[in-house]
C-alpha cells in the first residue's frame, strides 16, 4: 500500500536472527513496568491482519535495536486494529517512562493529543510505515502516492492492449490509515487516463479481506461478469477475498495488490494474481530502530532523515523523513526479488501445489 519503496535486502540470516532476538523484546506483552531508565524503547504496531508485521517488522526493529544497543529494552504491542486500544497502549508506555516511541498508527487523527501529551513530557515519537498527526520527531515509509502509481501502472500494462477501453473496479485501503488516500491517489493519476473509466470504487474499513471479497461480490452484481476488465486492490490480502469473489462467479480478470505477501505470490505464480508492489521492508524498520536508539541517547538523526514531510492535516510541517522506494513485483522477476533478497526462499513459496507454477517462472 505505499509508493515507498523498500530496497534493502531482507537477507534470511537477518530475519532469522530477528526472530531469534524477538523474545528479548516481549515487555510489552507482560514485562516489568520500568521504563524511566532511560533503556526503553516502546514499539505499537496496528494490526496482524497484515502479514508483515508480525513476520517482519517487529523482529527486525527489535534485532536493529540490541544491536545498536545491548542494554536496551523493548516494550511491544499490537492494537489489532482497535484505536482505543492503541491509545490505552500508548498512554502506558508514557506512564511507564519511557522516553522513545515508534508508532505505527491505526488511526493517524487520532493521535494527534496523544503525541501532544508526550511531547510535554519529553517523550520522541517516531512515526514507522505511516505517518501519525502531531508534533512528530521522524517519520519512516514509502513514498505512498507513488507505489499507487506503480499499482496503476502495473494493472494498465497487465490489461495490455484493452487497456484503453476496460472499466476497472478499485478496491482501497482503509480509510484511517494515512498511506490508503495516498495509494488511492497515485493509482488514480493513472487509471483516470489510462482505462476506459472506473466504474465502481469502495474504502475497506481495516483492510478487511472479508469486506473486500463481499464488496467485490457487489460489484459484480452491479456490473454484471463483463462490465469491468481488471480489479485493483490496495493490497495483497484483499486482493485474496476479491480473487475468491471472482472466481466464485467464474470471473477471470487482472487483479493487483501490494505487500508482497506469500498468499499473493503464489497467487501470483498460479495466474489468478497479476502483481504486487514490493517495499523492501528491512531498511524501512532498521532505520526506524538507529532512529529511536539514537533519540534514546540524544543524538543528532539529521543524516537518517533527508527529507521532509508535512502531516496529512497540514497542521504540522518540517517532520524529518526518509522515503523508501517500491517495485512492481510479477511472475517474471519473483526470484530475482523476493527470492534474491531472501525474503522468502523459494521452499518457502513453492509448496506441492505452486511445484509446477515455480518451475515454470523459474523460482527454485
Amino acid at each position: 500500500m505505499n509508493a515507498m519503496t523498500r530496497r534493502v535486502v531482507i537477507g534470511t540470516a537477518a530475519v532469522s536472527m530477528a526472530l531469534s532476538l524477538a523474545a528479548c523484546g516481549k515487555a510489552g506483552d507482560g514485562g516489568s513496568d520500568g521504563g524511566g531508565d532511560g533503556k526503553t524503547i516502546g514499539l505499537l504496531l496496528p494490526e496482524n491482519k497484515t502479514t508483515r508485521y508480525e513476520t517482519f517488522d517487529r523482529p527486525i526493529i527489535e534485532a536493529k535495536i540490541k544491536a545498536l544497543c545491548s542494554d536496551c529494552e523493548v516494550k511491544y504491542n499490537n492494537a489489532a486494529q482497535d484505536t482505543e486500544t492503541q491509545k490505552k497502549q500508548f498512554d502506558a508506555l508514557v506512564t511507564q517512562g519511557v522516553k522513545v516511541i515508534i508508532l505505527d498508527s491505526v488511526d493517524y487523527k487520532a493521535t494527534k493529543s496523544w503525541v501532544q501529551q508526550a511531547e510535554k513530557k519529553g517523550v520522541k515519537v517516531v512515526a514507522y510505515d505511516r505517518l501519525a498527526e502531531g508534533p512528530i520527531s521522524a517519520y519512516v515509509s514509502y513514498d505512498n502516492e507513488k507505489i499507487g502509481r506503480l499499482q496503476g501502472e502495473a494493472l494498465v500494462k497487465a490489461l495490455g492492449a484493452k487497456a484503453k477501453d476496460a472499466n476497472v473496479v478499485m478496491i482501497n485501503g482503509s480509510p484511517t490509515d494515512p498511506n490508503a488516500p495516498l495509494f488511492k491517489k497515485g493509482a488514480h493519476s493513472v487509471l483516470d487516463t489510462g482505462v476506459k473509466k472506473v466504474v465502481y470504487e469502495q474504502d475497506i474499513p481495516d483492510w478487511s479481506p472479508d469486506e473486500a471479497n463481499k464488496k467485490m461480490g457487489a460489484a459484480i452484481d452491479s456490473l454484471g461478469k463483463n462490465g469491468f476488465q481488471g480489479v485493483y486492490s490496495a493490497n495483497d490480502g484483499m486482493a485474496g477475498g476479491i480473487i475468491t469473489a471472482l472466481n466464485k462467479q467464474g470471473v477471470k480478470v487482472p487483479v493487483g495488490g501490494q505487500d508482497a505477501e506469500l498468499a499473493g505470490l503464489q497467487r501470483i505464480l498460479k495466474g489468478d494474481q497479476a502483481f504486487t508492489i514490493y517495499k523492501q521492508i528491512k531498511p524501512e524498520a532498521e532505520t526506524t530502530a538507529e532512529i529511536a536508539v539514537r533519540l534514546l541517547k540524544g543524538e543528532k538523526i539529521d543524516d537518517l532523515v533527508p527529507t521532509k514531510v508535512t502531516s496529512l492535516t497540514g497542521e504540522f510541517k518540517d517532520i524529518p523523513a526518509k522515503l523508501y522506494d517500491a517495485q512492481i513485483v510479477t511472475k517474471e522477476n519473483i526470484a530475482s526479488t523476493i527470492v534474491a533478497d531472501g525474503v522468502y526462499k523459494a521452499a518457502d513459496i513453492c509448496t506441492a501445489e505452486y511445484k509446477a507454477a515455480c518451475d515454470a517462472a523459474g523460482v527454485k
